[in-house]
């Protein structure tokens, strides 16, 4: 038998598809296809798998985790001379890059991770075995394949539905009270830069029971972070811009939660008479809506494991605008990551 550093090695036909993915805290989840799951936690360490690539989603700007040029089971043995090549996406050998850490144990990252960093980050690792008994030399090699993706956080709005009684659906009162909402909505989310886009109104009669014939306004509205001067509130911090707005848009959102569960008295204190539209109460209700920035989308089949995240396009793909989806070239193949044309 092998010994002092060799492996029982078995059939690829045999073993378990595991796929894993980088969380943005710098952890691994790695899950088997059936119920039983695992977890690769090791210091903000990718192990690598010689059965299949390994998904590893980074967040742009940021470093990534170490890729360990060996898997799990063998990380847990002796290796006896031991040999690393890293290659990336462009071909080329990543020793002496100056965007990566590559340590003498085979760990490699790549720091400040950039869209065009996306791609095929293969290693090899050659080490020998030494049989017990005859002492011969035995040299193996064992591959390992990391596709690594650039990811952001998606953009977040808030789509937002409320019901006001009215006297009847053909009043000019109607239009103006909207225009009045909107103006006091977009004066209270102002200061964090967001403001009301989309807004909307139908008004619907509404037979009940009990009050026979009713008039109601349906109003429709979404509460988007990009107002006139958001800009300059990234240029302090571009790096993560999308989790500057996606505060700010979430505290704005809350703010016009709590304005609509006052909104008796704040209407009062606007027309100050009881006004003849009035709110219908428990009829507000408020969805998130996921955006993503050109270049990326979301894809919840190729990337399970980050389902939530923004990924960057693939080759072959695009998004031109603020779409959650990549668009399939029809004709000419975007050949890089991130394409916003083909």
């Amino acid at each position: 038998m092998a010994g002092g550093g060799g492996r029982p090695r078995c059939p690829p036909g045999a073993l378990l598809a595991v796929a894993a993915v980088v969380v943005a805290a710098g952890w691994v989840r790695a899950e088997q296809k059936e119920e039983q799951s695992i977890d690769l936690i090791g210091k903000n360490e990718v192990y690598g798998d010689t059965r299949h690539e390994v998904n590893v989603y980074v967040k742009v700007f940021t470093n990534s985790p170490f890729l360990v040029c060996m898997d799990l089971a063998l990380s847990q043995e002796r290796i006896i001379d031991p040999s690393y090549l890293w290659i990336g996406p462009d071909g080329r050998d990543l020793q002496g890059q100056s965007y990566v850490n590559l340590t003498e144990t085979g760990k490699l990252m790549v720091m400040g991770f950039m869209v065009p960093m996306s791609g095929a980050y293969t290693c090899t690792l050659s080490h020998k075995v030494i049989e017990t008994t005859t002492q011969e030399e035995i040299e193996m090699v064992e591959a390992y394949k990391f596709m690594v993706y650039a990811y952001r956080e998606a953009d977040h709005a808030y789509q937002v539905s409320v019901r006001f009684s009215t006297t009847g659906c053909r009043l000019k009162t109607n239009g103006l009270f909207i225009e009045v909402l909107n103006k006091i909505l977009n004066s209270t989310i102002a200061p964090l830069t967001c403001h009301i886009t989309e807004s909307s109104y139908k008004c619907h009669s509404i037979r009940t029971p009990k009050n026979g014939l009713q008039y109601e306004l349906f109003v429709n509205f979404l509460v988007n972070p990009f107002a006139l001067g958001w800009e300059e509130v990234c240029l302090e911090v571009p790096f993560d811009c999308e989790d500057v707005t996606n505060r700010r848009v979430r505290q704005a959102a809350e703010r016009i939660g709590k304005f609509f569960h006052q909104l008796k008295q704040a209407l009062k204190h606007e027309f100050h008479t009881v006004p003849t539209i009035q709110y219908v109460d428990n009829s507000f209700s408020m969805t998130p809506i996921d955006s993503c920035r050109p270049g990326f989308g979301k894809n919840h089949h190729t990337h399970q494991n980050c389902a939530s995240c923004c990924v960057v396009c693939g080759p072959g793909t695009y998004s031109p605008n603020n779409e959650v989806t990549c668009r399939t070239c029809a004709r000419l193949q975007a050949r890089t990551y991130g394409a916003r044309s083909c």
